[in-house]
């Protein structure tokens, strides 16, 4: 070897020392932003997450209201007439009514005082007035379910729903952030791979104009050096674009505790990916497959909305039977205002009120009108059911299979790298025997830059397809 040529190799040896050193140095201010990263912001302080947390206290809400149907009610009314000296009437009137879940029963406590001249005799009472103890009970219709048990238990099962479907949100969005962030991992792998193959070409064309001012080397070898640096920067201008514009949609994703958006650090750079552990376990579609039967988003939806037309259904059955509603009421004066509340009142079984309530539509048109559609929707749940869960099942089973070949893809793709570096080593010994040209030394570099990206891309879209296949599943990838 010449002395020309061993300056030339220690000039391009050198140069790449500095370059790695250079590398070295600016990487110890970059700062990695990971997965785990993404997710503590994401989960703690972004406004999808935060709206749908409220989903299923609006269904809790949703159950106080049912609740409120069961609350005791106090109502009172007083009304008098007084005119030309003459007392027409006064009325005073009082309930407590206390509803029982029970057979749908209502417990009442009430005080009435009517006095007047004009007063109805029915309801004329002594000037102390009278006191009621009574309760009113569904023999018939709404003896084992009536419209507010009815609706209490449904609000409840809605919780659920609203559980579910809170879930739901949280893993699309958490699905949405976790494709962004591998769009700016891939960037920014491209960038980065492109730009050290700038300095490649830098380095390289300063070397062969070295050589060329010396007279090793063709002037021709210059000029196809300078294309190939001129090339490569235009294409790093257009990665540069692309790496910026990926953090900006990542950014999307994160806020702070105040509410107010972030964005994504400039000295932040993506997590490195080792490549050898990127393979789906063997066991990792069976546990999907279960996990999905089990805790699926739509699944538990359709699961609850089951349960809410089994209640529907109960009550609308319970609508078949003729409404036979009893009542009693033991009544009592007043006695002394001096004496404890025990011996307050005298209540015996000689003085009462009872009544009898009887209804029945002959034909029951409307009721059984209403069944019946209780059923079809029943049915037309079986079929979502069972439709839900197979489209499911082939969705996992599907992504599973695309992670699969892009693991055997990736494992191709380093081996092809390998060989290709020893092609380009190969040819670079060679060039430096003059046995070959620039051109394919260049053409060589380039195929390798372009393997190496096609290699980030595939470690990409292996992630992408991991994070479908869990999202798929009705669950949520964990950042490791």
């Amino acid at each position: 070897m010449t002395s020309k040529k061993i300056f030339v190799l220690l000039a391009i040896c050198f140069g790449l020392s500095i370059s790695r050193a250079q590398e070295n140095r600016s990487g110890s201010e970059l700062k990695e932003f990971t997965l785990e990263d993404l997710e503590d912001l994401l989960m703690a302080h972004h406004p999808v997450v935060k709206q749908a947390k409220l989903l299923s206290e609006t269904a809790k809400a949703q159950v106080a209201q049912a609740r409120g149907k069961f609350d005791p009610a106090l109502k009172a009314a007083f009304n008098n007439k007084y005119f030309g000296n003459t007392d027409y009437y006064n009325h005073w009137n009082s309930e407590l009514k206390i509803p029982l879940w029970l057979a749908g029963a209502d417990l009442k406590l009430a005080y009435d005082r009517n006095v007047g001249t004009y007063t109805n005799p029915e309801t004329t009472t002594s000037t102390a007035g009278l006191s009621g103890l009574g309760i009113s009970i569904p023999l018939g219709q709404g003896l084992i379910i009536d419209n507010r048990r009815s609706t209490l238990q449904q609000a409840k099962v809605m919780v659920a729903y609203a559980e579910a479907e809170q879930l739901k949100q949280i893993n699309a969005i958490w699905f949405t952030a976790v494709k962004d962030y591998w769009d700016w991992y891939y960037a920014f792998r491209q960038y980065t791979l492109l730009k050290e193959g700038v300095q490649l070409a830098e380095e390289r064309f300063k070397a062969i104009s070295m050589q060329t001012r010396l007279g090793d080397k063709p002037p021709i070898d210059s000029v196809e050096a300078a294309i190939t640096v001129q090339e490569r920067k235009m294409q790093l201008a257009k990665y540069e674009i692309a790496l910026k514009n990926s953090r900006l949609i990542l950014s999307n994703h994160l806020w702070n505790e105040y509410e107010q958006p972030m964005e994504l650090p400039d000295n932040a750079v993506p997590t490195t990916i080792d490549s050898v552990k990127l393979s789906p376990s063997p066991t990792m579609l069976g546990n999907l497959l279960e996990q999905a039967s089990d805790i699926h988003p739509e699944l538990s939806k359709l699961w609850s909305k089951e349960q809410q037309l089994r209640i529907e259904e109960r009550y609308r059955k319970e609508m078949l039977k003729p409404k036979l509603n009893i009542s009693g009421t033991l009544i009592s004066s007043r006695r002394n205002f001096n004496e404890y509340i025990p011996h307050y009142y005298d209540f015996n079984w000689s003085n009462y009120k009872f009544g009898l309530e009887f209804a029945f539509p002959l034909f029951l048109r409307a009721e059984r009108g209403r069944l019946k559609e209780v059923k079809l929707k029943q049915e037309q749940l079986q079929y979502d059911l069972l439709i839900t869960g197979r489209n499911i099942k082939n969705d996992i089973t599907t992504k599973y299979n695309d992670l699969t070949a892009y693991s055997a893809q990736l494992k191709l793709q380093v081996a092809s790298i390998d060989n290709q570096e020893v092609l380009l080593s190969g040819e670079l010994q060679k060039f430096d025997l003059g046995e070959s040209t620039l051109f394919i030394i260049n053409s060589r570099e380039s195929k390798l830059i372009d393997m190496k990206i096609k290699k980030e891309d595939l470690i990409t879209t292996y992630n992408k397809a991991l994070a479908e296949l869990y999202y798929k599943a009705g669950a949520r990838l964990l950042a490791n």
